[in-house]
């Protein structure tokens, strides 16, 4: 009877009582592993928000840089941790694209993290150099079409957004351009602007201050909508009639899969608190970057539905995982 009595008790107590994660957590230091090197816009982002979150959550939020790989070996290190709460990823666009890169990942990129929000967008444009002859998306299209396989454009590298980008934007449009690929932004965006190649597609935060010099042409940018960043600056889809053409570039946080709903909707109600906020709203345009905060659902059919688009571009771009 006794015993009955006892089980009784502590089952209308875990009834009453909620969930210990929701209750306890935080009470440690929390880590955010930033999967590229100290340096990057990735880590930059890490280190605005990281003081934030220890500030919102009472805790110490530590940066834990762990490059290599295009970001596969910190996003396996994540996915390899406790699913507690006190281990989290910053995600970028790249993360999508790694099994199109990459033959054999060490990880599952929607069954192996729980999502929790995207932070910031960051909007992707199309530049020339001033010495070709196109005004606008229709004009370059014309120009491509006249002159096949001849008009040059630079990516950061096999497979990169960039590159992407231009592929699709070809396969819409039905042209034929070159590809030159680098390694990383900064060698391709400086032959860029000595005319070595003709035209790429980057991300506002490495083109805004060459666009203001007039050393770059703006043609358009390649999201959905216009950014408040450049606002006189057309869509692709509208400046050159390709409707449907959207791709930008984003980065968000997420956690390891099976961390409890509880801690992953207190993190991202914090995470809206720190990005839309008029002072950081500020800071961000000021680095080419967008608030963007959804919540874990929609996160996590985002990532979903990026997956899905960039497994179809890599292939009719050739692109082959290593």
């Amino acid at each position: 009877m006794n015993m009955s009595r006892n089980l009784l008790a502590a089952l209308i107590g875990a009834l009453l009582v909620p969930t210990a994660w929701g209750q306890g957590y935080p009470d440690k230091a929390i880590r955010l592993v930033v999967p590229y090197p100290a340096g990057g816009v990735t880590d930059l982002l890490g280190r605005l928000v990281g003081p934030k979150m220890a500030e919102l959550l009472g805790r110490p939020v530590v940066i834990d840089n762990r490059g290599g790989a295009g970001g596969t070996i910190g996003a396996n290190a994540v996915a390899k941790s406790p699913p507690d709460g006190y281990t989290l990823l910053i995600v970028a666009g790249g993360h999508t694209l790694a099994p199109n890169l990459y033959a054999k990942l060490p990880y599952d990129i929607v069954k192996d993290f729980a999502p929790i929000s995207i932070l910031v967008k960051t909007i992707y444009v199309l530049v020339l150099h001033p010495s070709v002859p196109a005004k606008s998306v229709k004009e370059l299209i014309a120009l491509a079409k006249a002159r096949p396989g001849t008009l040059s454009y630079a990516s950061a590298g096999v497979g990169n957004l960039g590159h992407l980008s231009a592929e699709m934007f070809s396969a819409m449009a039905n042209v034929k351009m070159t590809h030159v690929p680098y390694k990383g932004d900064n060698p391709a965006i400086a032959d860029l602007l000595g005319g070595q190649v003709d035209l790429g597609f980057f991300a506002t935060s490495v083109t805004a201050t060459h666009i203001k010099a007039g050393k770059l042409r703006a043609l358009a940018v390649t999201s959905a909508q216009r950014t408040p960043l450049m606002p006189d600056v057309p869509t692709i889809a509208e400046a050159g009639g390709l409707k449907g053409y959207d791709i930008s570039s984003w980065m968000g946080v997420v956690a390891p899969a099976g961390t409890p709903a509880e801690i992953v909707n207190r993190l991202n109600t914090t995470m809206a608190k720190i990005v839309t906020p008029p002072d950081f709203k500020e800071r961000f345009a000021t680095l080419g970057f967008e608030p963007a905060v959804n919540t874990p659902e929609q996160f996590s059919a985002f990532i979903k539905a990026e997956v899905e688009k960039f497994a179809k571009l890599a292939k009719a771009a050739g692109v082959r995982p290593e």
